[in-house]
């Protein structure tokens, strides 16, 4: 009977998970269509005009810090430390959907940038960067990892509160590194969220096949 509660239990689960998957990829979708359209246009005008009206030196400071949290460098020293950890503890099932969301997560971004080719925004740039915009690497890598390492706290932490906690950390996290890439003038705000949309539905899928694999091996 427990067998059974549990199955329906996770047959739910990734059911809402495919439903949230697919409303991700839908958004995606549509923000991709209308890149060009004077809807998203105007729409990133006015974020960006709105969020660079703050722009001060020591805030500079602070975003340029918030953005370092979302870089690819830091991202993967960090994967690499904790798939080591989760190997060393005999968590190789938890290693492995790390390394493969966040590793596969970025492949997915580079080609995504190479489809689009959308041009970075030059309206008040406050530092420079290289490549295509669209979708952000920093908004989609940060949510693929912040939000893994949230699962992954869920997962081995059993107090509902610590389960919380990481979860609106993680959420604010990623917030900010998405503000902060507006902030700094090297995205529009529809590359943000078209890079949050692109992440959670690949995370989203790795956390499908890691529910599939984890109901599976305990048949």
């Amino acid at each position: 009977m427990d067998t059974d509660i549990q199955s329906g239990r996770n047959f739910h689960y990734i059911g809402l998970a495919f439903l949230v998957l697919v409303l991700f990829i839908y958004g995606f979708i549509r923000i991709s269509q209308q890149l060009r359209g004077i809807d998203i246009r105007r729409f990133d005008q006015t974020v960006i005009s709105l969020v660079q009206s703050a722009i001060a030196p020591q805030l500079t400071d602070w975003m340029l810090g918030i953005t370092f949290l979302g870089s690819v460098g830091w991202l993967a020293f960090v994967v690499l430390v904790l798939v080591f950890m989760l190997y060393w503890k005999k968590k190789k099932a938890l290693a492995l959907f790390f390394a493969a969301s966040s590793g596969l997560g970025s492949l997915i971004n580079i080609l995504l940038k190479w489809l689009f080719k959308r041009e970075r925004p030059d309206i008040l740039p406050v530092i420079s960067e290289e490549g295509y915009s669209f979708p952000s690497g920093h908004s989609m890598g940060s949510f693929i990892f912040y939000g893994s390492l949230a699962y992954v706290i869920i997962h081995l932490v059993h107090k509902k509160s610590h389960q919380w906690i990481a979860v609106v950390i993680s959420s604010f996290v990623i917030l900010l590194i998405g503000l902060s890439r507006i902030y700094l003038g090297v995205h529009y705000p529809s590359d943000i969220v078209g890079g949050f949309l692109a992440g959670g539905a690949w995370l989203l899928i790795c956390v499908i096949l890691f529910r599939y694999y984890e109901y599976r091996h305990h048949l």
